[in-house]
C-alpha cells in the first residue's frame, strides 16, 4: 500500500517562512486533491525549488498548485510557453508511472518538469527534454545547472520528431497541447511503454495516458487539462469565428475539425430572444461535467466551444461562461449552448441548453436530448481512445467516433 510521508503542520493563515515550508504547503494540497498519490512523486515535489525557474515571481505564485507561470507570449498575446501548474504536473507524472532507471523523453521544456522527472528516474535513469524555442531551452539549462540535475539532456529541436539519438524511451511525456500523435512518438516508445499527452479532441483537451501495443496506442486514463499549443511541424491551432465583436464583450466559436459557420447569421441569432430546454439530468455541485462535454463532442457533429468574455456574461448576452469554453451546438443560422440551473436541492444543478436563432428552441431541445442519452447510457462510462497510423482502413478501426489527423487516426468510444 502506498503512503505519503508526514509533513509539518502549520496554521493555514500564516504565510510559510521558508522555501521548504512553501513546498510543503503545496504538496499537502496536491495530496488532498489526489494529484500526488505515490511517495516518490510527493518527495520529488517537496524537493525541487521551482521558484528558481521564474526569478522575481513571488513564492505564493510559484508554489500555488493551480498557478501556471507564463514565461512567453506571441505577438497576438497568446501564451506559447509556461511552467505548468504543480497540480497538472503532478497529475501527468502520476499518469506516466515513472520508475528508477527509466529513459524518459519530455516534449516541451522549461526545466521544472524535467527536474521532477530526473528525481523519479534517479541516477541510473536519464531524461531528455526537447523544445523548439532556444530561449526556453536556455532557461531550462540554466535552471537545471543551478539546481544540480545532471542526468538531463536538453535539446533545441522540433519535438514533433522526438529525439531519435536517445531512443527507445520507456516513457514520453508531452507538456504542450497536441492535436495529433506524430509517428516518431510511437516508434521511439518501447513496447508497452507509456505516452502521456495533452491531446485535443474536437476542440477539447484531455491529458491522455496511452500504452503502446505494437503499431497502436491504447488509452489508460483520461484527465481534464489545459496547455499552451504545440509549435513547429505539429502546430495545429484552433480557429475562432467571432459572432459578437464589441470591445470587452467578445464572443467567438473555437473551431477544431468543425465546419466553418455562418458567423453573420449566428451574430444575428444572438440578438434574438433566447429559448430554454431542460433535460431533467442533474449534477452534484462538486461533480465535473468533463465527461459529459467530451461525450457531447463525440456524439454531435457540429459542437465547437464558445469563448465568452466575462463582460458579455455580465451584460446578459449569454448565461454561461467557462475558461475552457462552453459546448455549443450549431445548426446553420441557430445555436444552443450548455448551461445549468439550481434545483430545489441545494447541492444539485440541472443541465439544460439555451438556444438562439430562428430554430433556437429546436437546437436547444436536441442538445438537451443528448444530455439525457448520456445520463441514461454513458454516465458511468469513461472515454476510451485508440491511436492508429494515418491511412489505417476503416475496417481495421474499432467502433467509435473517428478523428483524422495528418499522422494518425484516433477513435473515441465509451465504456
Amino acid at each position: 500500500m502506498n503512503t505519503v510521508p508526514d509533513m509539518m503542520t502549520e496554521n493555514p493563515q500564516t504565510p510559510p517562512a521558508s522555501e521548504q515550508e512553501w513546498r510543503d504547503r503545496m504538496v499537502r494540497t496536491l495530496i488532498e486533491t489526489g494529484d500526488a498519490r505515490t511517495p516518490r512523486v510527493v518527495a520529488a515535489f517537496r524537493k525541487v525549488p521551482r521558484h528558481l525557474a521564474v526569478p522575481g515571481t513571488e513564492m505564493a505564485r510559484s508554489y500555488d498548485p493551480e498557478n501556471a507561470l507564463i514565461t512567453k507570449t506571441d505577438a497576438a498575446g497568446l501564451h506559447i510557453s509556461s511552467v505548468s501548474a504543480p497540480r497538472v504536473q503532478a497529475m501527468q507524472i502520476e499518469q506516466a508511472d515513472i520508475h528508477p532507471g527509466m529513459n524518459v523523453l519530455e516534449i516541451g521544456s522549461g526545466g521544472v518538469n524535467a527536474a521532477y522527472l530526473a528525481e523519479l528516474v534517479g541516477e541510473r535513469g536519464h531524461v531528455v527534454t526537447v523544445d523548439i524555442d532556444p530561449e526556453v531551452t536556455q532557461r531550462a539549462k540554466d535552471f537545471l545547472r543551478t539546481t544540480g540535475y545532471r542526468n538531463v539532456t536538453v535539446i533545441t529541436a522540433d519535438g514533433t520528431s522526438g529525439a531519435i539519438d536517445f531512443q527507445p524511451y520507456d516513457r514520453i511525456l508531452v507538456t504542450v497541447q497536441a492535436a495529433d500523435i506524430p509517428s516518431a512518438w510511437v516508434h521511439q516508445l518501447s513496447e508497452r511503454g507509456r505516452l502521456v499527452v495533452p491531446l485535443r479532441l474536437r476542440g477539447m483537451t484531455r491529458s491522455v495516458a496511452f500504452v503502446r501495443d505494437e503499431h497502436r496506442l491504447v488509452s489508460d486514463g483520461v484527465e481534464l487539462c489545459g496547455f499552451v499549443p504545440m509549435q513547429g511541424a505539429g502546430e495545429n491551432r484552433m480557429r475562432v469565428a467571432v459572432i459578437h465583436d464589441v470591445a470587452g464583450e467578445e464572443i467567438g466559436l473555437r473551431l477544431d475539425d468543425h465546419p466553418e459557420p455562418d458567423a453573420d447569421a449566428l451574430a444575428k441569432a444572438l440578438s434574438m430572444p433566447r429559448s430554454e430546454a431542460w433535460s431533467g439530468v442533474t449534477l452534484a455541485g462538486n461533480e465535473s461535467n468533463e465527461h459529459l462535454d467530451l461525450w457531447l463532442a463525440t456524439s454531435l457533429e457540429d459542437l465547437p466551444l464558445m469563448a465568452v468574455a466575462s463582460a458579455a456574461r455580465e451584460r446578459g448576452l449569454v448565461a454561461s461562461a467557462s475558461p475552457l469554453g462552453i459546448p455549443t451546438l450549431v445548426d446553420v443560422d441557430s445555436f444552443a449552448y450548455r448551461t445549468v440551473r439550481r434545483t430545489e436541492h441545494p447541492d444539485r444543478f440541472e443541465l439544460g441548453a439555451i438556444g438562439h436563432g430562428p430554430r433556437g428552441r429546436e437546437v436547444a431541445e436536441r442538445l438537451a436530448k443528448e444530455m439525457q442519452t448520456w445520463d441514461r447510457e454513458h454516465r458511468g462510462d469513461r472515454a476510451h481512445i485508440e491511436v492508429y497510423p494515418a491511412g489505417t482502413p476503416d475496417d481495421q478501426l474499432p467502433a467509435g467516433r473517428v478523428v483524422d489527423r495528418p499522422h494518425s487516426r484516433l477513435t473515441i468510444s465509451w465504456r
